[in-house]
């Protein structure tokens, strides 16, 4: 049976950075946001699903979701937002478990962002890593790389999982407030005891 360790934290935690690092030791990352972005992209699965339900205002220009309009609507409308939850969902489901069953590393760092959220992902992975840091550092994080302002970052955090529920449904935690390279030195650390986990026999 293949590893799975589920991947999560709060928006601005630093889940990319630690992503990266695990695929560069040599796990296989699936990243739920990239399987999203790619059915929401330009010709993706998702598309035709996404304008029968929203309509033509919710696919832009070039063929794509309009995620500033979406996450917009979501936001305000609580049944628009279980309506793409239960569009998505599935089929985000479906090819991280293709890709999963396809992975060629050692072990899965499977990416889900609201892994504590959509408690079935739990389920699915052996163990559960948090990426955590404070609620100031990820504003400040979110605030270098998007047009967000600080109010829109809150919401967005406030309608996560908080930071205690996230921790308390870990089974390790890397503390990405300091610097890259001691984000670095932990998930090393971590890498080595999932080497051992994978190894072992179930």
């Amino acid at each position: 049976m293949r590893l799975v360790v589920g991947l999560t934290g709060g928006i601005g935690s630093g889940k990319s950075a630690a992503a990266e690092e695990f695929g560069r030791l040599g796990a296989t990352v699936v990243d739920t946001d990239a399987i999203a972005h790619e059915l929401t992209q330009a010709g993706g699965a998702a598309i035709p699903k996404v304008r029968a339900l929203f309509g033509d205002g919710y696919v832009d220009a070039r063929g794509a979701m309009d995620r500033a309009k979406m996450r917009a609507l979501a936001f305000q409308d609580p049944a628009a937002r279980k309506g793409l939850e239960q569009l998505l969902h599935p089929m985000i489901r479906a090819e991280s478990e293709r890709l999963i069953a396809a992975a060629s590393g050692s072990y899965v760092i499977l990416v889900v962002p609201l892994l504590v959220e959509s408690g079935s992902y739990r389920q699915r992975v052996a163990r559960v890593v948090v990426v955590d840091c404070p609620e100031d550092v990820q504003i400040e994080r979110v605030r270098q790389r998007s047009k967000l302002t600080d109010d829109e970052i809150r919401r967005i955090i406030r309608s996560q999982a908080s930071r205690e529920d996230r921790l308390a449904a870990a089974d390790d935690v890397i503390d990405n407030s300091a610097s890259l390279d001691a984000l670095h030195k932990q998930v090393r650390e971590l890498h080595a005891r999932y080497l051992e986990l994978a190894r072992s026999p179930a």
